[in-house]
C-alpha cells in the first residue's frame, strides 16, 4: 500500500486501497488510451488520479500500478502537455505531487483544446499553404475547390468550438441537454430573421452565455 509523508496542506490519512470499482474504471481507461492518442500507461495514471480525487506523487503512483518509476515519469509528463494534470508542492515535502483539475469540465475542454491543437491545426495549415498555391491543371483545380470546402467546414467547427470554450459550465451543460431542441430553436431563428442585416460588430453582449442563457429560459 503506498504511504503519504504527513505535512502541510497535506491530506494525512491513509490512501484507499484500490477496489475491483476502481480497478474496473482504471484499466477502462488503459484501454481506450490509444483511441485518444495516448499509450495504456498515461490512460491508467490518469483513471487513478483521477478515481481517487487526491494528489499523488510519482512512487505512489508506481506502487499502485506497479509501473516502473521511469514509466510514471513519461506518463505524468505526457499528461501535463495535455493539461490534464497539475504539479502541487507541499511544505516540508520535497516530492512532487499530482492531481487532475477538480472541475470536471475543465477536464472536458482540456481534451477537446488539445485535440485540436493536435490534429486540427496541422490540417489547417497544410490546407491553407495548398489553397495559396496557383493550380496550372484541371486536377489541381478540383482538387483545390475540394480542399476550399473542408478547410471552410474545419473554420467553421473550430469558431463555434471557441464560442464553445467561453461558455460556462452551467451554459455548457444547459446546451448539451437541450439535444434537440436546438434545431428548433435555430429553426425560428432563421424564420424571423431580417434580410440585408449582415452581421453585427461584437459587443460586450455578444458573449455566448448572453444569447444562450436567454434563449434557454425561455
Amino acid at each position: 500500500m503506498p504511504t503519504q509523508t504527513p505535512g502541510e496542506n497535506l491530506d494525512p490519512s491513509p490512501l484507499p486501497p484500490l477496489t475491483p470499482l476502481t480497478l474496473r474504471f482504471i484499466s477502462h481507461f488503459g484501454e481506450m488510451g490509444s483511441r485518444w492518442g495516448i499509450n495504456r500507461t498515461v490512460g491508467q495514471i490518469y483513471a487513478l488520479l483521477y478515481v481517487l480525487g487526491r494528489p499523488l506523487n510519482a512512487d505512489q503512483i508506481a506502487e499502485y500500478l506497479a509501473f516502473s518509476r521511469s514509466n510514471v515519469s513519461m506518463g505524468l509528463k505526457e499528461l501535463q502537455s495535455w493539461r490534464l494534470v497539475k504539479l502541487l508542492h507541499h511544505s516540508g515535502d520535497r516530492r512532487e505531487y499530482f492531481e487532475p483539475p477538480k472541475d470536471i469540465w475543465d477536464i472536458f475542454k482540456a481534451l477537446l483544446e488539445e485535440r485540436r491543437r493536435r490534429e486540427i491545426e496541422p490540417t489547417l495549415s497544410m490546407l491553407r499553404d495548398a489553397l495559396l498555391e496557383n493550380p496550372s491543371n484541371d486536377v489541381d483545380k478540383v482538387a483545390q475547390k475540394r480542399m476550399r470546402e473542408m478547410y471552410n467546414l474545419i473554420e467553421l467547427s473550430s469558431s463555434w468550438f471557441d464560442d464553445v470554450q467561453r461558455l460556462s459550465p452551467e451554459t455548457l451543460a444547459s446546451l448539451m441537454k437541450m439535444g434537440s431542441k436546438v434545431k428548433k430553436l435555430l429553426d425560428v431563428r432563421d424564420k424571423f430573421r431580417i434580410p440585408g442585416t449582415g452581421n453585427k460588430s461584437k459587443t460586450s453582449t455578444d458573449h455566448p452565455d448572453v444569447h444562450l442563457n436567454a434563449d434557454l429560459k425561455e
